[in-house]
Order: structure tokens, then sequence, then C-alpha cells
């Protein structure tokens, strides 16, 4: 009789039945919630594909650039990206291009719509100062083919960039990135050297690239080193860009004397150097001076010893199929050691304009022009005059050959 007293005064109480009705309320909101996102998460992953690019992977670049140039997309937030050559001349060519910013992002691409987000991370390179990113891409699962075909035609536009130019790598932390945009492929015959110069270093660069087989078979470290040696102005780095263009080759240019390099360092760029390029280390009197390190014009000295140096050039570790270029205007302050053979396979000098290269520099300026070429020469005989300064002579007076043939004097002045 209680049990059903009790069960009567519930039943009939209003407050009661009220809060049980809430409270079932809420545990079947909570269980539709979590069965809702469940069932979106197990969705998601069988119906949806993601694809995700790291800031250190080479392809991260390629498909920002790829993704400038998609006409039609949904987003509102950009990043800038500003390519700048200071060309020899001192003008300067900027180019800015438009790419997805940190956040999300929807584009249309055969048919098919991807979203993309990029992702800026708080922690920061501690060689390079730039934050790690991450751009993800995601599609329908039955698209994800598509993640392959687009990574390959960003790599297609991005290679197309380069094609017929050469393109100047410098060292980024521990990793070679482009130095500005491709440059264009200097012709050989615009370097024009004493007579043989030319001839006798591209016949034993293209004996060394076409024998591989030959030094793997006698157990030869396939690398080949050269010294171009001389006054400013007289054309090594001039030639080394040219000599690129002609091989189809990329530079990777490396200073020495950066205050973060480090023997280590040294080692991994050397090693790991882009296919297909020519290592220049320029002006190495400047890092150097005999075995003793220089500073960087501030009083700090280098990190890379000279025997770390040695190392990366032919040590254990040294890389092979490697073409390696150094430049000096001071070869008597190089230690024999740097230089010797292995090292340094072939040496050549690179002078003041010979009678040869002031009449073939003339011509190249102001063609079918033999008589006033030979009075130039004439005027310049016994002189010392540098390759540089003809040139800029005759860039000065480029529409009036007779007139450049008047003023020989000023070649000689200070520019």
């Amino acid at each position: 009789m209680l049990d059903k007293f009790f069960n009567s005064l519930l039943e009939n109480n209003p407050y009661f039945t009220a809060g049980v009705g809430v409270v079932g309320f809420g545990v079947g909101v909570a269980t539709l919630r979590r069965g809702l996102v469940l069932g979106t998460e197990i969705a998601r992953r069988r119906l949806l594909a993601t694809l995700e690019i790291h800031s250190k992977d080479v392809s991260y670049m390629w498909f920002l650039q790829w993704m400038s140039q998609q006409p039609a997309r949904r987003t509102h937030k950009y990043a800038v990206q500003t390519s700048f050559v200071q060309h020899d001349n001192g003008s300067v060519s900027t180019a800015f291009s438009l790419v997805p910013g940190p956040g999300r992002h929807y584009f249309k691409w055969k048919g098919v719509w991807f979203q993309i987000e990029r992702h800026r991370d708080k922690a920061v390179d501690l060689i390079t100062t730039t934050p790690f990113e991450t751009v993800t891409l995601t599609t329908l699962s039955r698209d994800r083919h598509l993640f392959t075909e687009l990574l390959h035609e960003s790599q297609a536009i991005a290679l197309a960039k380069q094609e017929g130019k050469t393109v100047i790598y410098t060292s980024w932390g521990p990793e070679w990135k482009p130095f500005g945009l491709p440059r264009k492929r200097r012709l050989l015959s615009s370097v024009i050297l004493d007579k043989n110069v030319k001839e006798r270093i591209i016949t034993d660069i293209e004996e060394f690239i076409g024998n591989g087989k030959w030094y793997s078979e006698r157990g030869i470290p396939y690398r080949r080193g050269y010294l171009l040696y001389g006054p400013p102005g007289s054309g090594k780095s001039s030639f080394i860009q040219a000599l690129a263009g002609e091989l189809g080759y990329n530079i990777c240019i490396l200073n020495l004397g950066e205050r973060a390099l480090t023997d280590d360092r040294l080692n991994h760029l050397l090693s790991n150097a882009p296919e297909r390029s020519i290592l220049l280390l320029e002006d190495i009197d400047a890092a150097f001076t005999s075995r003793k390190l220089q500073d960087d014009g501030q009083g700090y000295p280098s990190m890379v010893t000279f025997s770390g140096l040695l190392n990366a050039l032919d040590g254990v570790a040294a890389s092979e199929e490697r073409i390696i270029f150094m430049t000096t205007n001071y070869v008597e302050r190089l230690d024999q050691a740097l230089i010797r053979p292995g090292r340094i396979d072939m040496k050549e000098y690179f002078g003041n304009a010979t009678d040869y290269q002031i009449k073939h520099m003339f011509l190249r300026f102001y063609e079918n022009e033999e008589s006033l070429a030979d009075e130039f020469v004439e005027r310049t005989k016994g002189r010392a005059v540098s390759p540089a300064q003809l040139q800029g002579h005759f860039v000065y007076y480029k529409n009036n050959p007779k007139q450049a043939v008047e003023m020989a004097e000023n070649v000689f002045q200070a520019w």
C-alpha cells in the first residue's frame, strides 16, 4: 500500500515528471551529438582524402606557384611572393605573385572541388628564422588520384619557367634555395677570353662530364676542381655563368665567410647540391689567408676551419659527380694544400685584356669595323686594361664606334 502511495504521488507530481523529462532530453541530445560526431568522422574517413605538403618539401613552392595561377577560387586572404633581381647594368626587375595566405580556401580543378588549408606554425626554423608551414588539400576519396596529377602539373609549370635559363642558388641554412628569378642563359660567345683559354676549359669539363664510367672503373673520385685566378674585372665570374648556360647547368654560390657556416654545414651543402649544378666558391682568398681565418669585416671570424674545407672538398664524406670552381684575385695568398691536384685539377689565368681580346670585344660591339678595331688596339697598346673596363667603355659609346676610338683614353679612367 505504501509503495502504491509513493508511486501515485510521484506520477501525479508535475515538478518531478518535468525534471525527469529534462534530464532524459539532455541525455538524448548528448547521445545524438556524440553519434553525429562519430558518424561525421567515419564518413570523413571513408568519403574524403587529404594530402599534406610541408614547407620543407620541394613541392611546397611548386604548389603555391601553381595556386597563384588558378583563375577561379574562393579565397579572400592572400600572401605576396616577391622575386627581385638586380642586373649587371644596375637595373632591377621585380615580380609579385599572390598566393593563398594562412587559412582555409576552396578551388575547383578538372571539375572537382578541393579545400586547401594553409597552416603556419608558431615554431620557427632556428637557422632560417622562418616559420614552418603546412598546406593540407582535401577532396572526395574517389578523386584522390588527382593529387598526383596536380603535383605533376605544378612541377611542370615550375620547371618550364627555368627552361633555357640558369638558376642561381645560395645557401640558406642547411639548404640550397634559388636566389631571385632564373636568369636568361648567357651566351658563351659573349665572353671574350685570350686565345685558347675558353677552349681548354670547355674541352676538359666536357670530357669529365662524359666519362663517369671511366672514373668508376678505376676507383677515382668522380669530381673535378677548377681555379680561375687573376685581377678583378678579368671575366672569371662572367665566364662561369656563360659556361653554366652552355652546359645547361645551374650555379650554387657558397660564401665561406658567412658567419653561420660551420664545417658540418659546409660538408652537407657540398654533398647535397642540386643536380646539374656548378659549385662556385668566389674570392676564396677572402675567407682564408694561408691557413688563417679572415673575419667578416665586423670582427667576426668565419666558423669554417681550413681542415674542414679540405675535408669537404675531398675527404671520405665528399660527394661524387661534382664540378667545383674557385676564383681568386690573389692566387699567391692561397695555401698550396688547398689547390693541389685532386682538389684543383685545372688552373687558368684570367689577366688584363690582350690585343686579341681588345680587338674581338670591339668587333662584338661594332660588327664589320675591322679598321676601327685595329686603330682602337693601337691606341690602347702597352697599357693595362681589364675586360670590365672595356665593356663599360663600349656600352657608353654603344652607337658610335668612331667616337669609342677617339675617346679611347677614357677607358683607363677609374669607373
